[in-house]
């Protein structure tokens, strides 16, 4: 149903919202998840910074062999 091309992206997005059986809902509940998403990350990290656990060495290699 969905087209990457740059002329048709949109109308096939309008397509799927409209056209397609709950395809309004599969795209807000991908809207929603990816936000939910940044928002977990971002308080990890904010909880990171206010815990001082970035100061440990072991934690911090950790982190980032997971990051890459």
């Amino acid at each position: 149903h969905y087209t990457a091309d740059i002329y048709f992206a949109f109308s096939s997005v309008a397509h799927i919202c409209r056209d397609v059986n709950y395809g309004w809902l599969i795209r807000n509940v991908h809207t929603n998840g990816a936000s939910l998403f940044f928002i977990c990350i971002y308080m990890h990290i904010g909880r990171g910074i206010y815990y001082g656990s970035f100061m440990l060495k072991e934690t911090w290699n950790i982190g980032v062999i997971l990051f890459f």
